[in-house]
């Protein structure tokens, strides 16, 4: 329906009445990609360049990536209108038994997927006590919470800090793609100029086949103009950003990692019947249950979810810093559901999406790169960041009611 008041706008009043409609219709998707340019030109500016220099980028890119997979899957949490306050204690619960485990001499291919599990196994566990015993998510979470962060000093208290050396568990978070054989001797990394070039022709071969389908079933769509725009601006980003990687070091695994992730569950919520009926969920769950949603089992592998995303979060964070510590996952529950409001995710359930969330994500951590970088205290950063967060939910509620209006 927002399509077709822009088509007919611009119908009337030509491109410019076309522009204005579309980012009315659109706000809530536009605002988090204008925040993070205005973070972006701030932060460049009053680092005289330092911020957008490409080992600062590549450095952020790695700092967002643990919790980019935190916000992913508790975008499906917030969707469904439950929460997950445990998150952050999880993953660095976990983070710390791979840790222990590769101290004991396991082989890291068999750390991860047990991680993993592990991951899996606390997400059924506070699925059961949510869907099952009907004990209310923030209880059961906040339960959690607490009984993980026992949990990881208790397994931390006889080092304080478990050293990680495994030289491969180590690349997940600090390592990058290797290049092609005949890359070498180049001033840039081929694969990842490559995979840049591809990333375009995705993105130029899905919106063009959107449109068509769109055009196919009579509905409204943007004039070529603003489809053209839209298409030039993508890639024109994507390949600035891959050139920045490909003149460094190239594409770092943290950020395949992530987008692997995105993609799935992309995919999930989008293409498949487990995706709509989340959304069903969260829109109107006893309207879901009488039609033939079973809404316990959603929400129950929703949980589920959440833990194994929990674990992956907690091998890259654990990854990062080449060690375990007892003050790893504090806070984390905080981005990832700051990430995820600032992406899009509605506070009344029903609304969002992953790819939103990585940019929320991207916000989160710019502003906390950005402040480090400027050596702004830690205290007024945990300022900034709340009243970034009550702004992008209260920026939410208001066009809400509008939309009601």
């Amino acid at each position: 329906m927002k399509t077709a008041r822009v088509s007919e706008t611009a119908a009337h009043g030509g491109l410019g009445a076309e522009i204005r409609s579309l980012v009315a219709s659109n706000i809530r998707d536009y605002a988090m990609y204008i925040a993070l340019v205005v973070i972006f030109v701030t932060f460049t500016i009053a680092t005289q360049g330092l911020f957008v220099s490409s080992r600062n980028l590549i450095n952020l890119v790695n700092q967002t990536g643990y919790v980019a997979v935190l916000a992913i899957g508790m975008t499906l949490i917030l969707i469904i209108k439950h929460i997950d306050l445990s998150v952050g204690f999880v993953a660095g619960f976990l983070g710390a038994v791979g840790a222990i485990l590769m101290m004991k001499g396991w082989n890291v291919w068999l750390v991860i997927p047990t991680v993993l599990l592990c991951g899996i196994v606390v997400g059924v566990y506070q699925g059961f006590l949510v869907t099952r015993i009907k004990v209310p998510a923030f209880v059961t979470t906040l339960a959690g919470m607490f009984i993980f962060r026992g949990l990881l000093s208790w397994v931390t208290a006889g080092t304080g800090t478990i050293i990680v050396r495994d030289r491969t568990f180590l690349q997940l978070s600090n390592g990058y793609i290797p290049d092609l054989p005949w890359g070498e001797g180049l001033s840039f990394h081929l694969l990842t100029l490559l995979l840049g070039l591809v990333m375009v022709a995705a993105v130029i071969f899905t919106q063009i086949k959107q449109r068509q389908d769109l055009k196919r079933y009579n509905f409204a769509t943007t004039s070529p103009v603003i489809f053209v725009a839209k298409l030039v601006f993508f890639s024109l980003v994507i390949m600035a950003v891959t050139w920045i990687m490909a003149t460094y070091r190239g594409l770092p695994w943290t950020a395949v990692i992530v987008a692997v992730v995105l993609v799935i569950y992309n995919f999930i919520l989008t293409k498949t019947r487990f995706g709509r009926h989340i959304y069903a969920i969260g829109g109107n769950a006893e309207a879901a249950e009488l039609s033939g949603i079973k809404v316990k089992q959603v929400t129950f592998l929703v949980f589920a979810s959440m833990g194994l995303m929990s674990a992956l979060a907690g091998i890259l964070y654990t990854s990062r810093l080449a060690s375990a510590t007892p003050t790893a996952g504090l806070g984390f529950e905080l981005d990832a559901i700051a990430s995820s409001y600032i992406g899009g995710v509605s506070v009344g359930g029903g609304v969002g999406r992953v790819t939103n969330t990585i940019v929320g994500a991207l916000v989160i951590m710019s502003l906390t790169n950005g402040m480090n970088l400027l050596g702004v205290d830690i205290s007024f950063q945990y300022v900034v960041k709340g009243i970034i967060f009550v702004l992008a939910v209260a920026f939410d509620v208001t066009t809400r009611s509008k939309a009601k209006a």
